[in-house]
């Protein structure tokens, strides 16, 4: 009964051939995904406690959404949406916070990063739960932020072609 147990554990294994140089500004190839939809590297997508925590969040945030295209666009690399319609936002596609937008009530970190949503926007990386962005997983987050960034309505954010960002299509730099 031991050999069969331990034969039945080598099996199960994943591994992974998405490698990411967060020193480097080339994308994977275009139609390539990784651990996201998008084909985007995660982390720089994430929020991180200590940016937020000192008010100091220089990037856009990564999101997902339940209803997604079946097209990409540039930085995205790949798409797995159920609609062919483009009335649906391809991966990829940026979103940004209302500058008219103006909370009332709301903490200093819930303002730091609705000013980052204002100024870099959200870049759709992959389908899940509508309007989703994501933090480093760290036990500092305060209930109150998460609590505050919800009253945030999907309906203040404007949707960005960023085609003119683009250096070269193989690239994540921008001018």
């Amino acid at each position: 009964m031991t050999a069969p147990m331990a034969s039945n554990r080598r099996s199960r294994t994943g591994g992974s051939g998405a490698v990411w140089s967060l020193t480097s500004n080339r994308l994977r190839p275009n139609g390539w995904t990784s651990a996201d939809a998008a084909g985007l590297p995660i982390l720089p997508g994430l929020l991180r406690w200590n940016e937020v925590k000192n008010r100091d969040i220089d990037h856009a945030i990564r999101f997902t959404t339940d209803v997604t295209s079946t097209h990409h666009l540039w930085p995205a690399r790949h798409d797995a949406g159920s609609r062919r319609s483009r009335a649906y936002p391809p991966m990829g596609a940026r979103f940004r916070l209302r500058a008219s937008y103006h909370p009332a009530g709301l903490g200093p970190a819930a303002m730091a990063v609705i000013r980052a949503m204002k100024t870099y926007g959200l870049v759709l990386a992959d389908n899940g739960s509508p309007w989703f962005f994501q933090g480093e997983q760290n036990g500092h987050w305060p209930i109150s932020l998460i609590e505050d960034l919800k009253q945030i309505p999907a309906s203040k954010f404007v949707a960005l072609d960023t085609s003119s960002l683009r250096v070269t299509n193989g690239s994540g730099a921008t001018r």
